[in-house]
């Protein structure tokens, strides 16, 4: 079965759900990926801008990924670029794909765009279309220092409805995490080890396992 993993910059996948992906790959699956947007110059120095599409590189490596699908639109302008124009590159992207299960940012998080994400993915993919797309559920993940950071307003909180055993593949989501070496952040910071760590635990409690990822379930076809 095929997956896809949509994230607004690299490391929102990671964070959000990098152990579920390992797990769905080790249970056979084909998970791809799509980057939405990309560091750019002159808002990143060009050794930056370098290191992190290496870094994409590594990561995808890392995970095994069946694809890696880079949009290639401005990080930090994706509000200028026309929503018809993102939806095609997506549209383009799930037509090629045919994944049966869409991940993708919370619409409420702190970064706008995760948001402007959300809405393109659900807009493509609007229920009386998925069927023909061969894509029957779209869930949302949560994103540390995006989702948690978002104001405290109920019609934009992250309500997890789906929470996925990831036990046996947070270590690997941690190291994998390291590899985004102009991302990564020591403790206490939000994307440092030990609040991943710690969100994965208290998701992971309240499902009676050691670790586990939340999701919200944005679509879901019978």
């Amino acid at each position: 079965m095929n997956e896809l993993v949509v994230s607004a910059h690299p490391d929102d996948e990671t964070l959000g759900c990098g152990a579920t992906i390992l797990r769905r790959i080790a249970e056979g699956h084909s998970v791809h990926w799509a980057i939405v947007t990309r560091a750019h110059s002159p808002a990143w120095a060009e050794d930056v801008v370098e290191a992190k599409s290496r870094e994409i590189d590594a990561v995808a490596s890392a995970y095994g990924m069946a694809g890696v699908h880079r949009l290639g639109f401005p990080s930090m302008r994706l509000d200028t670029i026309p929503r018809a124009e993102l939806m095609q590159a997506l549209r383009a992207v799930v037509q090629d794909v045919r994944p049966e299960v869409v991940y993708v940012t919370h619409p409420g998080d702190a970064h706008e765009e995760h948001e402007i994400v959300f809405e393109s993915v659900t807009a493509v993919l609007r229920a009386f279309r998925m069927r023909d797309l061969g894509v029957r559920r779209v869930f949302v993940y949560e994103t540390l220092s995006s989702t948690d950071a978002a104001p405290a307003l109920a019609e934009r909180a992250f309500v997890p409805q789906l929470l996925v055993d990831v036990s046996e593949f947070l270590e690997r989501k941690l190291e994998i995490m390291a590899l985004y070496e102009t991302e990564a952040q020591p403790d206490p910071m939000p994307r440092g080890p030990s609040a991943i760590r710690a969100l994965a635990r208290t998701r992971g409690a309240s499902i009676g396992v050691e670790y586990a990822e939340a999701f919200v379930v944005a679509r879901e076809l019978a």
